[in-house]
């Protein structure tokens, strides 16, 4: 039975997830919201044997994982009953050549004989038109090539392409190479290449984790998450998707299937602004790029939830009928009608990121007077939106409110701007935004603020809670000790604490009342806690979401608050920025490290 114990992989341009066994059991080409070529993972119990990538011992009977160290290579220890044992290098190449990134399309495996005289066969059956047909083969002398749609796959090898092709076990005597990428001749001996592609990886890897300002606890988790979240970008546009997978359920048989391989605005903000509490300036760097692009191309600054990670914006909904699901659990949701959703939070979230670029002087190009003038025109519907119904951050498709997360994210927008302009000298535009944010706020206490309850509501004139409502410290519009604040996180606490856990709403929405917990909101309720000084609780709820990870050390969407279960699409970037976030607030000072 499929599981979310699995291993990512990547470079910036494709990844992999692996399950228990080694088998590369999900990735998607020529991107990651490609056709998934390879797809069992959500071929349920029907043809496990097609999808994948797998190499399996005669009579195997264990394996044993782990990253080499601070990278997303992956090794797998492969044994046979005889005493046989092999591993297995699996990684996507990532390092500069040529004075660029070289981040090809392409999945590199080494095998390394450890001990014994172990037999092993390959099983490489890479599918077309999701998961609709097995893709064509033709071969040669030391390569296989795989018809695949729009972007046809070579496999250059010094192993037996015979063997490969008959899938039949074949003893390993030596160190044998695979380099899976494109249709193209590989250059060069494919042993020693590789070789120095797993080298260099491993050195890219390593080099940019020493560059990371990590706190001093928790430092695995951390270095981890930010792995994997760096993983998540599309590093040619810069854009950064909410998580690898599609329709992995957000509870068991709900039909809460989503496609998440898009750029989030959201999701996005929120991973930038973990990875620069580190220090990792590239990513944001990168993605406001993809945003000043996306800015530029905005009608009269309307924004979209997501985009591609191209930047195109119609991302079309529809279900892939050839695949099961996750256990069965269809359906697999190919695109995402969530894109012309109105989410009025969008607007802060483009300009919060941008407004750094406008007085950091790390950065290679500082904001200037010309993107100001962009931003404002996204101010500008922020301004006009802030008191608008949506669909709200968790993008109900069924009705709208004036959601108070996205009220609060519009004030942001425009009192960011009015701290650009001051940076700029714009005292015009600095009193125009700052009056702008002083009559949302005056809104929005009016509007949000539910007096039978004592505490701000998730909605204007609403009596519900949300878990967003702990982010209005962060956004900077209450202080931890106002008491409004303090009265809201008891009422949300009441509502929505499960044990260690916390919902993002109690309410039914379009699929029923919500069966798991979502893990960001429980993050949310840790930072919320050592706000209200109540840190030995905070770090024990932290504790025990850290022991919820896998063995790959990261996190899913969502969470089985009775069982610990996790669901939901993998690996995802609220929950890692959220590992991020609390270890750096939860943290030891380096300074007590002597």
């Amino acid at each position: 039975m499929s599981s979310l114990e699995l291993w990512p992989i990547g470079n910036c341009q494709v990844s992999g997830l692996f399950d228990e066994e080694g088998s590369l059991v999900w990735g998607c080409v020529p991107r990651v919201d490609g056709d998934p070529t390879f797809c069992s993972l959500l071929r349920g119990d029907h043809g496990q044997e097609l999808g994948t990538w797998r190499f399996v011992l005669e009579d195997q009977v264990a394996t044993h994982q782990e990253y080499v160290r601070n990278t997303p290579i992956l090794r797998t220890r492969l044994e046979d009953a005889h005493g046989g044992m092999v591993d297995v290098f699996s990684f996507c190449p990532r390092f500069e050549r040529s004075g660029r990134m070289f981040r090809p399309m392409a999945f590199a495996r080494i095998i390394r004989p450890v001990c014994g005289s172990p037999r092993l066969s390959v099983l490489l059956t890479p599918m077309n038109g999701y998961g609709t047909a097995q893709a064509p083969v033709t071969h040669g002398t030391n390569h296989i090539r795989y018809l695949v749609d729009r972007a046809g796959l070579r496999l250059s090898t010094n192993a037996p392409v015979g063997y490969i092709l008959d899938e039949r076990h074949f003893r390993v005597e030596s160190e044998m190479h695979f380099y899976l990428g494109p249709d193209e001749p590989f250059v060069g001996n494919v042993g020693r290449e590789v070789e120095a592609m797993l080298q260099q990886t491993e050195g890219y890897w390593q080099h940019w984790v020493r560059g990371l300002a990590t706190p001093m606890d928790w430092q695995n988790a951390v270095i981890r998450a930010a792995i994997t979240l760096k993983l998540c970008q599309h590093e040619e546009t810069g854009a950064i998707v909410a998580a690898l997978t599609t329709s992995i359920p957000e509870a068991p048989g709900t039909q809460r299937n989503w496609d998440y391989r898009y750029c989030w605005i959201r999701d996005a903000y929120y991973t930038v602004q973990a990875l620069n509490r580190l220090g990792a300036l590239d990513v944001l760097e990168k993605y406001l790029a993809y945003l000043r692009n996306l800015v530029d191309d905005a009608d009269a600054g309307v924004i979209q939830p997501l985009y591609a990670v191209s930047g195109a914006k119609e991302i079309i909904e529809w279900e892939a009928d050839c695949l099961p699901g996750y256990r069965g659990m269809g359906p697999v949701r190919i695109g995402n009608a969530a894109y012309y959703q109105l989410q009025n939070d969008c607007y802060g979230q483009i300009i919060i990121p941008n407004i750094q670029a406008f007085s950091d002087k790390r950065l290679l190009r500082m904001a200037n007077e010309d993107d100001f003038a962009s931003l404002e025109e996204v101010g500008e519907m922020a301004w006009k939106m802030h008191d608008q119904p949506d669909a709200g951050l968790w993008e109900l498709r069924t009705r709208a409110a004036v959601h108070t997360y996205s009220s609060v994210m519009c004030w942001a927008a425009c009192d960011r701007l009015a701290n650009a302009a001051q940076r700029l000298g714009l005292t015009d535009r600095e009193k125009v935004w700052s009056e702008r944010a002083d009559i949302i706020r005056e809104n929005i206490d009016k509007g949000a603020w539910n007096e039978e309850g004592g505490h701000y509501a998730a909605s204007f004139g609403g009596d519900e809670l949300d878990a967003s409502l702990l982010q209005m410290v962060e956004l900077r519009y209450v202080e931890p000790d106002d008491p409004r604040f303090k009265a809201t996180l008891a009422a949300v606490e009441k509502g929505l604490r499960r044990g260690e856990h916390m919902l993002r709403y109690a309410n039914e929405d379009d699929f029923g009342l919500p069966e798991t917990a979502f893990n960001i909101c429980t993050f949310w309720l840790i930072e919320a806690l050592h706000l209200d000084g109540r840190d030995e609780e905070a770090k024990g709820l932290f504790e025990a979401m850290l022991a919820h990870r896998t063995k790959s050390g990261l996190l899913s969407e969502d969470m089985d608050f009775e069982t610990g279960e996790l669901w939901g699409n993998f690996p995802q970037t609220y929950s890692l920025v959220g590992i991020i976030n609390c270890a750096g607030v939860l943290s030891r000072s380096w300074r007590d490290w002597r």
